[in-house]
């Protein structure tokens, strides 16, 4: 549904600059295993169906949300797959308005719907499978995408996080 009001009004405040948004991600596949990704038609590339979280909503909730604004779908999150973001979720949209997410990454069931989105942030839908998916926004790492049982969260670690705190 395009940018809330709550984003309107900060942007108002800080313009383009740099802000820290808290956003999620749903993987949706289809009865073959394939992923549905998003292509938004405006020189972006390809991206999960994602958004921001609004004030008052839980990571759950946003996800429901953002993946029936962008797909038509309704989906119920089924696992969290990943919580990323740092320096290289860093994102400048073409308008110039730069974030850097921290996205939670949900894996979705779709329960009902139709691919048919809701708001005008979506130019295409397509299924790919997992190792032939388009170049994306966002580098998610190659682990989310593959299907699998463990009950590990992923999440991004290195190892020098620790020692530099060890020097201090």
């Amino acid at each position: 549904m395009g940018m809330s009001n709550y984003y309107q009004d900060l942007r108002s405040k800080v313009g383009s600059d740099l802000i820290f948004m808290p956003s999620v991600a749903g993987i949706i596949r289809n009865e073959a295993g394939e992923i549905l990704f998003q292509n938004k038609g405006n020189g972006e590339k390809w991206s999960l169906p994602a958004g921001a979280i609004e004030l008052g909503e839980a990571p759950a909730e946003a996800v429901v949300r953002e993946v029936w604004e962008e797909t038509g779908l309704q989906v119920l999150p089924e696992k969290l797959l990943g919580v990323f973001g740092g320096e290289e979720f860093r994102y400048e949209y073409p308008n110039g308005h730069k974030v850097e997410y921290v996205v939670f990454v949900f894996e979705c069931r779709p329960i009902g719907g139709e691919h048919n989105p809701i708001d005008s942030e979506t130019a295409a839908l397509r299924y790919f499978k997992p190792e032939s998916k388009p170049e994306l926004a966002l580098p998610y790492p190659e682990s989310i995408f593959m299907k699998n049982d463990s009950e590990k969260t992923e999440f991004q670690w290195d190892e020098e996080w620790m020692r530099s705190l060890q020097g201090r």
